[in-house]
């Protein structure tokens, strides 16, 4: 469903990703790992077809990027950092509002069904966005997901910034998709969530996928054992 295959970016004579193979099927989430400026978010925008690949190609579902950049939208849902939502709007009003613009057109009932799928609190679901915290915002975006009937998801530092609990209940969010036949793709700094949830670890640095493994294969501690080492940070047993 998510492929690359040997994608390059250069800005002149900066490479931000360097020759990056890998494929998620569906029902899989591959977890990048990697400090800033590793190549993750490129990676993603490349996916998304918000920049072109110098070489090699980025597929979704079969279909190259750069030659159907809008048919493969269509099986895209993408969760950033930050989740821009209208703040005047509620829940409800910026989920009928966004899955119209994906030609999608469902009654206020069944808008309200896919947020409370998305762990959304009914009470919330009539509430102005402004006031939600980053969780709450985040739920939203799953429910769109949800709505859309995405094949792929990419999520970009969703974690980021949440408290434990927000955290972990939208890692049970991301099982629940994955277990729907959802293929994932995550961003992230978090050793501990992406030995949680995922099914495949790549560690980034550089623009370059320096370590891929099944996450069966590997214990936490060994993980960041790994980590450390790639990214040369000092670390003790």
């Amino acid at each position: 469903m998510i492929t690359t295959k040997n994608l390059t970016k250069k800005y002149g004579d900066f490479t931000a990703v360097n020759n990056l193979s890998f494929n998620i099927q569906s029902g899989e989430i591959l977890c990048l790992l990697g400090a800033n400026g590793a190549g993750k978010s490129t990676t993603i925008n490349s996916l998304l077809n918000f920049i072109e690949p110098t070489s090699g190609k980025v597929e979704i579902n079969g279909l190259d990027v750069v030659k159907y950049p809008l048919k493969t939208k269509t099986f895209i849902t993408y969760i950033p950092e930050n989740l821009m939502l209208y703040p005047t709007l509620t829940a409800v009003e910026n989920l009928d509002y966004f899955t119209k613009l994906s030609r999608k057109t469902f009654n206020k009932t069944e808008l309200k069904a896919f947020l409370t799928e998305a762990g959304l609190q009914e009470e919330a679901h009539d509430k102005r966005v402004k006031a939600f915290s980053k969780g709450m915002r985040q739920k939203v975006g799953i429910a769109l997901a949800i709505a859309k009937d995405s094949k792929v998801l990419l999520l970009d530092e969703p974690t980021s910034g949440l408290d434990p609990k927000s955290s972990n209940e939208f890692m049970e969010l991301l099982t629940k998709m994955k277990n729907k036949g959802v293929a994932i793709l995550m961003a992230t700094h978090d050793l501990f969530r992406a030995k949680e949830v995922s099914t495949h670890i790549g560690i980034m640095r550089s623009g370059m996928l320096q370590k891929y493994s099944k996450t069966t294969d590997l214990s936490l501690k060994e993980l960041e054992t790994i980590y450390l080492d790639i990214m040369n940070f000092k670390h003790v047993n």
